[in-house]
């Protein structure tokens, strides 16, 4: 008998969740099954947990498991970029490798970042300075080295005060009573403060004066908090074993650049003060400038790690500069460098305007050996010329002073590739080497020196691209918020109007939405139920404009079966001078 019940109980959840799935949703019925009948869930909240992963998985591609590390990367309101790991690993694990990461971004930008680690993933809050492949940083830190790495990195940790506070006044080594009297305790913070500046000087001294890394006296006090950091507040054991298997190829590594940031990134952006990495405050976190996006159904979010394409296509529009006569012509010559012959002859006007600068020697034409054809301002005819020293001018110009000081070939492509990119979008390598006529190996090169100056990103922005693209940094910032928006347009109220008659047909009280008999009377006060009005009102008003043929005979017999029940929500108002 118990057998028979428990299977009816699951056909029960099973009919439940059947019920609950709609034609877009099947895809999700076995999670939702096991989720109802092994884990003994609700058929709702079995459905919210099925969705919540779905969405993740539409925008990453996968979800992070022991085997599969994810890593994100969004633009937030401030114009910087939040980067997001994904490792189901443990805070301590996790920790260690946020502390780690943030020393190593430090010592390669020059710049101290915001981090936070909790159970899940980590968070490290970029600037605007911070621009590189993201699939390089699986590869930042070594097994060999990472864990020197953290232990300068937990010397600027607030955790090393806190245990080192702890391990002195456990050894006696800080009076806990002065006096006969409890030793307050922002004076055992300044005694500990003393203490390690006689004991570690390095590590309170001016950074003025440190140089390179700070040396670690061996100390017992200090080998005790150093221990109690990393193997204690972290897990480095576990971390370095984690690198060890980066290393070998055993875990699967994922990197997805996302126009705003996925479900799953939700937990660590609004993490709490104790995951913090460094001393910054809740409300100066960067992590408080990103706005997140409501996620559609999962069932159609093929798009959601995507970049819009009009968007780009806006961006680019936006990007290039519009010419109306000569001297317009002129100025998107100095600010783009130099425009391809090919280029000039797919817009309306830009020859005749070119050949007209020619006339005035302000511009000419730049031919290089392997045929390219560059028209050029002869502001920037020298720079150009140390990229193509063999190339035939005509016309021949005469450079002025003041812009004809020499260019070694290295600074002038970076200075050509620079400019270039302000008025494109996202670009492959070969669309940026072929109208200049240079190889592609020696953009790459240039474009390696602006992506660590922080100028220019690179990743696979444009949708359905099979290559790597370029995308000078505050276009690609641009791209990012025209995206937003339109995602935002997707959720923008309606008319007042549009809305009246919405609540018109909801409400059954349009000619077609009238309902008919005693089943539809069930169903409007099923809708109504909770509302308060007046029996008169709910028999002259409020249930005749609902149904056609409203009689009082249905609404009694509904109460006589005890599918209703009438009641008064609000005690009626009392009579003055009656108790």
């Amino acid at each position: 008998r118990q057998t028979a019940q428990a299977r009816a109980a699951t056909d029960s959840r099973n009919d439940a969740v059947g019920t609950a799935l709609g034609p877009a949703e099947s895809r999700l019925a076995p999670a939702l099954r096991w989720l109802v009948d092994d884990l003994h869930l609700s058929p709702d909240a079995a459905r919210q947990i099925a969705e919540y992963l779905a969405r993740t998985r539409a925008a990453l591609g996968a979800l992070p498991t022991q085997d599969t590390l994810v890593m994100e990367r969004f633009f937030d309101e401030s114009g910087g970029t939040q980067l997001v790991i994904h490792s189901p690993f443990g805070s301590r694990i996790n920790r260690a490798w946020g502390l780690a990461l943030r020393k190593r971004f430090c010592r390669s930008f020059n710049f101290e970042l915001q981090a936070a680690a909790t159970d899940d993933a980590i968070v490290l809050s970029l600037s605007l300075a911070h621009s590189f492949a993201l699939d390089e940083v699986w590869r930042y830190l070594r097994s060999a080295s990472a864990e020197h790495v953290l232990i300068q990195a937990l010397l600027d940790a607030p955790m090393f005060g806190v245990r080192w506070r702890w391990n002195a006044t456990t050894a006696l080594a800080l009076p806990r009573f002065t006096g006969g009297r409890r030793t307050a305790p922002q004076l055992q913070r300044m005694k500990s403060e003393d203490l390690l500046a006689t004991v570690f000087p390095d590590q309170v001294a001016c950074l003025e004066n440190v140089v390179g890394e700070r040396e670690i006296p061996h100390h017992p006090l200090v080998d005790q908090t150093l221990d109690d950091c990393l193997h204690d507040a972290m897990d480095t054991e576990g971390w370095l074993a984690l690198l060890r298997r980066i290393e070998s190829g055993a875990i699967e590594l994922i990197a997805r650049d996302l126009p705003a940031p996925s479900p799953l990134a939700a937990e660590i952006l609004n993490a709490k003060p104790y995951a913090f990495l460094d001393d910054a405050p809740l409300e100066e976190r960067r992590t408080q400038a990103v706005q997140s996006r409501r996620w559609s159904d999962p069932e159609s979010a093929d798009d959601l790690g995507a970049l819009d394409a009009d968007a780009i296509d806006a961006v680019r529009d936006e990007a290039w500069p519009l010419v109306r006569d000569a001297d317009e012509m002129h100025d998107a010559l100095l600010t783009l460098a130099c425009v391809a012959d090919s280029e000039a002859r797919a817009l309306e006007g830009w020859p005749e305007r070119l050949t007209e600068l020619a006339e005035r020697r302000r511009a000419t034409k730049l031919v290089t050996p392997g045929g390219a054809a560059l028209w050029v301002p002869v502001e920037r005819l020298v720079c150009i010329r140390a990229l193509h020293p063999d190339a035939r001018v005509a016309p021949a110009l005469k450079v002025p002073a003041a812009c004809a000081q020499p260019w070694e070939a290295d600074a002038a492509l970076v200075d050509v590739i620079r400019a270039r990119l302000t008025g494109f979008g996202p670009l492959t390598l070969g669309a940026i080497a072929q109208p200049l006529g240079l190889p592609a190996a020696t953009i790459a090169t240039a474009l390696a020196a602006l992506e660590r100056e922080g100028y220019v990103m690179r990743g696979r922005f444009t949708p359905g691209a099979t290559a790597d693209e370029w995308c000078e940094r505050h276009l690609l910032a641009r791209i990012h918020r025209y995206t937003v928006k339109r995602l935002r347009r997707e959720i923008e109220p309606v008319e007042r109007a549009d809305f009246m008659r919405f609540l018109f047909h909801w409400q059954h009280m349009t000619p077609d939405t009238r309902g008919t008999g005693r089943d539809a009377l069930a169903a409007v006060v099923e809708q109504l139920e909770g509302y308060e009005a007046a029996a008169s009102a709910w028999e002259d008003a409020l249930l005749p404009a609902r149904l056609t043929d409203y009689t009082a005979g249905g609404l009694d017999e509904l109460c006589r079966s005890g599918k209703l029940v009438w009641t008064r929500i609000g005690a009626p108002a009392r009579a003055a001078g009656t108790p």
